[in-house]
């Protein structure tokens, strides 16, 4: 199988979930990019956040269509989210791999920790 293949079929899964749960993509193509294909974690990061845009938008339109998006909400959290994703990829060059790595898997297990008991 090539390369593309592989990475087409990760994004085909990653774009279900996404859409299915409600999530970025990134929950799930950041620890398939580090430890499927080996790409290293900045670089994973960096390019799940390029395939944010059209994943996020294209659910949000289906989502739109069926009444469950709050427009309000969403453009006050445009504007936090923008200011808060340039500092956060400044700060991320500077984080060793590892760390980076680190904090990611800190990050899954608090959400998932809070989702179920919540």
């Amino acid at each position: 199988m090539t390369e593309r293949l592989k990475f087409a079929g990760a994004g085909f899964v990653v774009g279900v979930l996404s859409g299915l749960l409600g999530v970025g993509g990134g929950i799930f193509l950041v620890p398939i990019m580090v430890t499927y294909f080996n790409i290293t974690q900045h670089i994973a990061q960096a390019t799940s956040m390029a395939i944010v845009i059209p994943t996020a938008l294209i659910s949000s339109i289906i989502y739109g269509f069926h009444g469950n998006t709050d427009v309000n909400l969403a453009l006050n959290l445009i504007v936090g989210s923008i200011l808060g994703a340039s500092i956060g990829a400044r700060i991320m060059k500077r984080i060793p791999p590892i760390r980076l790595k680190q904090l990611f898997a800190m990050l899954l297990i608090v959400v998932g920790i809070r989702m179920v008991l919540t």
